[in-house]
């Protein structure tokens, strides 16, 4: 399936990253104000590298029957999320998304969908970056006799693997609270599900109140290694994995703990208010910066 996407607004890269935290406690962070402001303009604003993960938005049509597969949109769960980076993303490009179903498997009460987006730049035809989404899908599973999951290939390696988080203290640790508002500018960047914004609909999927998105959790995660670990240059990462563990509700506190193993920094962030691991994952640096 190829669609043509545009993300020719600037406006769009500046509103995501205040959508992620970026200077919500200090407007004139050295580290952060480049993504939302450039004294020569928006169009020299740099780009949030999770940014990429909107290019994956509908990728899973949940407006739209797939063929040999039922499901109802309300029990689907985001699992986790891949993003490989081939080059920094330019903050003004007119974009072409290649969509595919690369894997599913039947777990019985349930099944886990696997797709994989392309994003390319419509002028050159140059690959910028990759996005690989897993979602469960309750209550759509038992279709098949085989217990053999499809898959067709391994790619990225170990991204299905169990995510190990040391036992030592972490190298680094980030503190910063989300704002009780902060779905409701999230939701701007272009996921609407009300699941984030509408109380009603949120008790009936069983939580008290309109939870956070968990790209934006994996927004303020990041956001937090480039400052620790990058110190501010997002042209370091390389590959990103965040695996979505629990809810968080806006106005909680995100703890993002951080390891270095080689040129790979592992992370977990909990919600301090809960002591409750929400998101884990790791990213691939091209390199470490020289400081650490």
């Amino acid at each position: 399936m190829i669609d043509a996407a545009s993300c020719s607004a600037t406006r769009d890269v500046a509103l995501y990253a205040l959508g992620v935290g970026a200077c919500a406690h200090d407007a004139v962070d050295a580290d952060e104000l480049k993504y939302v402001h450039h004294e020569s303009g928006l169009r020299f604003i740099q780009v949030l590298p999770t940014f990429a993960a909107l290019f994956s938005l509908g990728a899973v049509p949940l407006d739209k029957d797939i063929p040999g597969l039922r499901f109802d949109p309300r029990l689907l769960l985001h699992g986790q999320q891949y993003i490989e980076l081939y080059r920094p993303l330019p903050s003004r490009a007119t974009l072409k998304n290649k969509a595919s179903v690369v894997g599913l498997h039947d777990k019985g009460k349930a099944a886990v969908l696997e797709t994989e987006v392309r994003c390319f730049d419509e002028g050159s035809g140059e690959l910028l970056c990759m996005n690989r989404i897993t979602t469960y899908l309750r209550g759509a599973g038992g279709f098949s006799e085989s217990s053999k999951p499809y898959s067709y290939s391994n790619y990225p390696p170990n991204q299905v693997s169990a995510i190990r988080i040391p036992k030592e203290q972490p190298f680094s640790v980030f503190e910063d609270q989300t704002q009780p508002s902060q779905a409701l500018l999230y939701r701007l960047s272009g996921d609407y599900n009300p699941l984030h914004s509408d109380p009603t609909f949120a008790k009936v999927a069983g939580f008290s109140r309109p939870i956070l998105h968990g790209l934006c959790t994996l927004g303020f995660a990041v956001r937090a290694i480039i400052k620790r670990i990058c110190r501010g240059d997002s042209s370091m990462v390389k590959n990103i994995l965040g695996r979505f563990l629990l809810h968080v509700y806006p106005g909680e506190t995100l703890m993002t703990e951080m390891w270095i193993e080689g040129s790979r920094v592992i992370y977990q962030t909990k919600v301090k208010e809960r002591n409750r691991a929400v998101l884990s994952g790791y990213m691939d640096l091209h390199r470490l910066a020289s400081s650490l």
